[in-house]
């Protein structure tokens, strides 16, 4: 592992445009660095221009036919080969591009661009095995019936986010498993490891045309959008950019072959909620996991969390501080540094836009009279994007920092009355922002764990029970939340990929008609 560290630090890798089998270097060519070593260039990203992309959708066409017609076990074959490459083979290496690229320590790596991504591979393979057994019941009326699950007349556009390698698979991956072909467009602050789990899937067998990288500006991607041959969108992002999406596709709706299939997962602004008699212990680790993991760079990360007076002022255990104490002491200690030390909790977040917009909120919280900043580190982008761990305590459960999403670093915290009645409780923690992804609470009572899941039913796609609320795993927890993040279509389950196929009904009758009339008209 130090090795393959050492070797992507050592390199530039030129990332080129990649439509069939054709590798194509523009002259338009973005940086990607090391967001904890800025200075440090890691990769030259080429970018394509529209007539990249016209070209890119007709290889794609060209392709889809034969790929569509291709048995199912067969497709399956490269995939679960990919996913065999990714976690023997390639392993090292990709968890290198991916540490050093886009700011995860080994962990938080190995988790994502290895276990997540293979299991993305394989689950979607038992998932398409699913699907293939849903087929009408046997018929008394002498006819046969049966499903056929085409695959979309046209491509799939699939953009993904800088923070997961594993989605950005899985957002073309998912599709071509059910006969689709997809135009990739990765972040350019993520595309060397992009790019590198796209070569695996090309080693593995998968035709060229398949999936084409198509690294590129929103506005040349928009060639895309605009296509007539656009048959859905597979999205992970900001909800911003996801609502510019929709309304782009509205605006083409009379352009198009077919009503494009629109996939998202965008923002979140999940809660933890502690109650008096939760295992305290417990509640604080798992909140510190959550809130500041990957820098707080996760769609699911904790971000407001709502704490009871009698904890936040009472010892965690005999041996302990508050929990105020505990919770301030653990964000000032936790470790940040380059990700190839194997020592550090969190590096930098992924670029200098992010850090500005983080900073400028906590800028912003620090002039608010409601909210007081608890930590002690400050921000510093002088070697790398580092914002450190942030807890702020207010006392307005309605402040920017708890309604508005940061991705970073920052935790809010709200501490309510014991005695607030638990409806009010949840209906402030339903009501306070738009989203609705993920969220936690912890109690050691069932009548309250009960209660509080149905009180919040619709605050979350992925509830978390004295646990936190980050690390879904493919096929046992499918992810995804609705309102403002996301269409909820649930990655890592059957429910996504039963979005990217056309079924066709078949009815094959045996009998013999001699007579148009019907019965009662004899």
């Amino acid at each position: 592992m130090a090795a393959a560290l050492k070797a992507v630090r050592s390199t530039v890798v030129d990332v080129p445009v990649v439509v069939g089998d054709k590798a194509i270097f523009t002259d338009d060519v973005v940086e990607q660095v090391i967001p904890s070593d800025h200075k440090h260039v890691i990769a030259r990203i080429h970018q394509a221009k529209p007539e990249h992309i016209r070209e890119a959708i007709e290889a794609a066409k060209r392709v889809r036919g034969a790929w569509e017609a291709i048995s199912p076990e067969h497709r399956m074959g490269a995939f679960l080969r990919a996913a065999d490459k990714i976690a023997t083979q390639h392993r090292d290496h990709m968890n290198a591009v991916t540490m050093l690229g886009t700011g995860k320590n080994v962990r938080q790596a190995e988790i994502d661009c290895i276990a997540e991504q293979a299991d993305f591979l394989r689950m979607g393979c038992n998932f398409y095995e699913e699907i293939l057994k849903m087929q009408p019941p046997l018929s008394s009326s002498g006819s046969w019936n049966r499903m056929e699950y085409r695959g979309l007349e046209g491509f799939v556009a699939a953009i993904s986010p800088f923070n997961f390698c594993a989605i950005g698979t899985n957002l073309n991956t998912a599709p071509a498993l059910m006969g689709n072909v997809t135009l990739w467009k990765p972040s350019n602050t993520a595309a060397l490891e992009n790019y590198v789990a796209f070569q695996i899937l090309r080693e593995a067998g998968l035709p060229p045309g398949v999936i084409n990288f198509t690294p590129c500006s929103p506005e040349t991607f928009q060639e895309a959008i605009n296509s007539p041959d656009l048959a859905g969108i597979h999205f992970t992002g900001s909800t911003n950019t996801f609502r510019t999406l929709w309304k782009a596709v509205a605006n083409n709706i009379e352009n198009y072959r077919s009503f494009p299939r629109l996939v998202g997962e965008t923002g979140g602004k999940n809660f933890h909620l502690i109650r008096p008699n939760a295992d305290r212990m417990t509640a604080l680790m798992q909140t510190v996991r959550s809130a500041f993991e990957y820098q707080g760079q996760k769609c699911s990360a904790a971000s407001r969390l709502y704490v009871p007076k009698s904890v936040w002022e009472g010892r965690v255990n005999s041996n302990r501080g508050t929990f105020k104490e505990e919770l301030v002491s653990m964000a000032d200690q936790l470790s940040m540094g380059q990700p190839d030390d194997f020592s550090v909790f969190l590096t930098a977040v992924i670029d200098e836009k992010a850090y500005d917009r983080i900073n400028a909120a906590l800028e912003r919280a620090r002039a608010d009279q409601a909210c007081k900043i608890l930590t002690s580190r400050t921000p510093d982008k002088s070697v790398g994007y580092f914002i450190p761990p942030t807890v702020i305590e207010t006392t307005d459960p309605r402040s920017e920092t708890m309604r508005v999403e940061l991705f970073g670093p920052v935790l809010t915290v709200y501490v309510y009355d014991d005695k607030m009645p638990l409806e009010d409780l949840c209906k402030l923690i339903d009501t306070t922002t738009p989203y609705g992804l993920t969220g936690s609470i912890f109690s050691s009572c069932q009548f309250e764990l009960r209660k509080c899941e149905k009180l919040l039913r619709h605050a979350c796609g992925n509830l978390y029970l004295n646990d936190k609320s980050t690390g879904a795993v493919v096929g046992e927890q499918p992810f995804g939340g609705s309102r403002l993040s996301g269409t909820n279509d649930k990655a890592g389950s059957v429910l996504n990929m039963l979005r990217w196929t056309s079924p066709q009904s078949v009815k094959e009758a045996g009998t013999v008609l001699e007579c148009y009339k019907y019965p009662h008209m004899q």
